[in-house]
Order: structure tokens, then C-alpha cells, then sequence
């Protein structure tokens, strides 16, 4: 976080040094309204802020196996926490902890049905995603890093 508000402190600056000079490399922007240009810089520097904040929220659910696992459940039909809970073969409480946390990455939605609870992926484009991260090639150094690299069949 601290990093971001670094970052986006550092282009604003120089988005602002760029209004007041003219531009990139010595172009002229004579729009008129130099405010114009300089609150355009200022949305750009938001925009990559959000998208940062977006793929970090993405990575940080896709960091527990159990996470990833109730994604791709969710990636077939929506499901209700009991009927996941028996599939995943995971103990109700641990469940819900992870629907939150997936909750909060904004990756999942709630439904009301009746007196239950639905979950479904938050948005469709997820679903898609998803297939494209496990079907990327993904290069894999030949030495192993986890510590229990060997017994787990990780990295």
C-alpha cells in the first residue's frame, strides 16, 4: 500500500512537472485548459492505482490452494457453502473464512435464496480468467524453492 501511494505520489509529480513544461520530450499541449490536462494525468495515476489494487486483490485470493479451489468449483455453477463444504471436503468454519476472504477481493457474490445462501463469481469474465491462468505455460525453474517442495508436489 505504501509502496502504491509512492508510486502514484511519483506520477503525479511528474504528470505535473509535464503540464507545466508542455509535455512528454518537449511537446506543446496547447488544449486551452492546462487544469484539463493536468486532472486527465491525475485520473491515468488513479486509474493504475485501481488496477494495481485490482491484481493485487486477485493474487491475494489466488494465494490459498482451498481459495482456488472453491474458484474453480464456483467457475462450474454457483453453490451454496454446505454443498462446497462436502465437495472440497473441508470443515464448514474453514469455508466460510475463505468465502470471505473472497468476499472482500470482491471475486465472489452472495444471493439470497430464501433462508440460505448462494455463492456465485462476481462477474462472468471471472470464469474465463480463471481457465486462461490454468491452461497458461508457465515456466518452472528446475530447482524447487518450497522448503517442502518434495513431500507437498509443489513448485
Amino acid at each position: 500500500m505504501v509502496g502504491e501511494r509512492r508510486l502514484a505520489s511519483a506520477e503525479f509529480t511528474r504528470a505535473r512537472r509535464r503540464t507545466e513544461t508542455g509535455g512528454f520530450h518537449g511537446e506543446h499541449l496547447d488544449s486551452g485548459f492546462p487544469e484539463f490536462s493536468f486532472l486527465c494525468t491525475i485520473w491515468q495515476v488513479l486509474t493504475l492505482a485501481a488496477d494495481i489494487d485490482v491484481l493485487a486483490r486477485f493474487g491475494r485470493a489466488l494465494a490459498d490452494p482451498i481459495r482456488c479451489r472453491i474458484l474453480l468449483a464456483l467457475r462450474e455453477a454457483p453453490a451454496y457453502p454446505s454443498e462446497l463444504a462436502d465437495t472440497l471436503g473441508i470443515s464448514r468454519t474453514r469455508l466460510s473464512n475463505h468465502l470471505a476472504c473472497l468476499r472482500d477481493c470482491g471475486l465472489v457474490d452472495t444471493v439470497a435464496d430464501g433462508r440460505r445462501t448462494r455463492y456465485e463469481l462476481a462477474d462472468a469474465r471471472l470464469a474465463h480468467a480463471l481457465d486462461d491462468l490454468r491452461t497458461a505455460v508457465v515456466a518452472v525453474h528446475t530447482d524447487r524453492t518450497c522448503p517442502d517442495a518434495a513431500e507437498q508436489g509443489c513448485c
